[in-house]
């Protein structure tokens, strides 16, 4: 259930209510060493007093200065979240008190992991042999080629084959990270929610990987479209427990998720799939899938000596987007544009576009932009694509949104279908539906372009899932 963006003590979070909003145990002041293998970087956070606090919502300010090409920042942008787990007004805490423990348990134990040289080296490992990182930075010649004007002039476009990974996408470096973290603080049986299914697939590779029970849950009509990793998740040892509440999709499957972590929090991890969900996920994640920007720059750096001018990705949830914007945040000559889910028109009341449309709310653990209706009631989403096909979005994007820093804009699913098939025949590389988003609004972006600029998009996922839907609409 959404609520309103006032001060609230009472949250209903899965069915359950919970009447405040505690602060966690105090962050450690834990840093990261210089010379961490980690594809991720820990700020010093303050500790902080372990009191109760009311959830009353106050706006961080936001001010920026002109400092060697970088934008330096109030704290509200250099460290995000904040010690309460907010950025700005977003985020925070809004779950039952029997998540309380635990989620404080995982926070302190991912600091912890700053020091930790052996999860280090282990991590650093499985992404380089198993994951198969670093990933491309592919100069697109013949897409690039598509969008010069008639003068011979245009952007040069990039994309980052996160498509590559072990899996198929992204969401492999998020699965494999915590799963390490599962089984540091002892838990051997996990669980996750999957709306496109590759979050759901890396789940259930890392825990045949490591020996875990596993248990993902999925919507009913998100199995049906995504019956092919459906099958892989099932072929690598995990059970698919399908999800008929509500429509039936990433909202609902993430729901039922959270019921039964609340019910087995002592012997069960929670692999939450994007920057959503109560802090510390939200960070978490994100800094998981921050590899994916730092490559990126080493790559500029080394294809063209310089910084991407544009970042362009997909958002549903977000992560894919933050592991790309995190390393650039405070870069700001580099524009970062994130695209969502307009379906079928953003008039038409059936789209899944929260940050262009949405309202301030809360669902599933965190304060965010969400679809909602005047009563506060999540308003159903609609996207051909699963993965984007979620009513709210990280509160992180949330917060590059209000304070100007990340632009986002929307693509219609007969748009994102076009550029399905257009970088498939372009390039050979046929894309995700959620990336074909992304890559759609090039048709809106490149005409803009001054000559030469340099666009990354980030190529989050592989489009194999996507061919049972695309056969439906594509006249190929």
């Amino acid at each position: 259930m959404a609520a309103a963006a006032a001060a609230t003590t009472n949250t209903t979070i899965a069915g359950i209510t919970t009447s405040s909003c505690r602060v966690a145990k105090p962050y450690s002041s834990l840093a990261a060493s210089s010379q961490s293998q980690l594809p991720f970087k820990f700020n010093k956070v303050t500790s902080r007093s372990n009191n109760s606090i009311r959830c009353t919502l106050t706006r961080n300010p936001f001010s920026v200065t002109e400092m060697d090409g970088k934008t330096d920042s109030a704290p509200a942008l250099r460290q995000r979240p904040d010690s309460l787990g907010r950025f700005g007004k977003f985020g925070g805490k809004y779950v039952p008190e029997t998540l309380m423990y635990a989620l404080s348990e995982l926070e302190t134990a991912f600091y912890k992991l700053a020091d930790d040289r052996e999860f280090q080296e282990e991590l650093f490992g499985i992404l380089k042999d198993y994951v198969g990182r670093e990933s491309p930075l592919y100069f697109a010649e013949r897409l690039t080629e598509h969008y010069k004007r008639s003068n011979g002039e245009g952007p040069l476009i990039y994309l980052k084959r996160e498509d590559l990974n072990h899996t198929g996408a992204h969401k492999i470096n998020n699965a494999i990270a915590q799963a390490l973290l599962a089984k540091r603080l002892g838990k051997q049986r996990i669980i996750a929610e999957t709306g496109a299914g590759q979050h759901g697939v890396a789940t259930a590779t890392v825990c045949a990987r490591f020996g875990l029970q596993c248990i993902i849950y999925m919507g009913a009509q998100d199995m049906e479209r995504q019956s092919l990793n459906v099958f892989r998740m099932r072929l690598l040892g995990a059970e698919v427990r399908a999800v008929h509440a509500g429509t039936a999709t990433l909202k609902d499957a993430t729901s039922e998720a959270i019921r039964d972590w609340v019910t087995n929090v002592e012997t069960t991890h929670y692999i939450l799939g994007s920057v959503a969900g109560p802090h510390p996920y939200p960070m978490m994640v994100r800094e998981f899938h921050a590899v994916i920007g730092k490559e990126t720059r080493k790559q500029a750096l080394e294809k063209w000596g310089g910084k991407p001018d544009v970042l362009v990705a997909c958002v549903g949830g977000g992560s894919n987007a933050m592991g790309l914007f995190h390393e650039f945040v405070n870069d700001k000559d580099v524009r970062l544009i994130g695209v969502e889910a307009a379906g079928h028109g953003l008039d038409s009341g059936k789209h899944a576009a929260t940050l262009t449309k949405g309202e301030v709310g809360v669902l599933h653990g965190a304060m965010s932009y969400l679809l909602q209706d005047d009563d506060g009631q999540i308003v159903e989403p609609h996207s051909i694509s699963a993965g984007l096909d979620y009513p709210g979005v990280g509160p992180e994007h949330s917060f590059l949104k209000d304070e100007g820093r990340a632009e986002y804009y929307s693509v219609t699913d007969d748009e994102a279908l076009e550029a399905f098939k257009r970088l498939s025949r372009l390039e050979g590389i046929i894309p995700a539906l959620e990336t074909s988003h992304a890559l759609a609004y090039l048709e809106e972006l490149c005409p803009t372009l001054p000559n030469g600029t340099k666009v990354v998009l980030n190529c989050s996922g592989r489009g194999d899932k996507d061919v049972h839907t695309a056969i439906k609409y594509l006249q190929v």
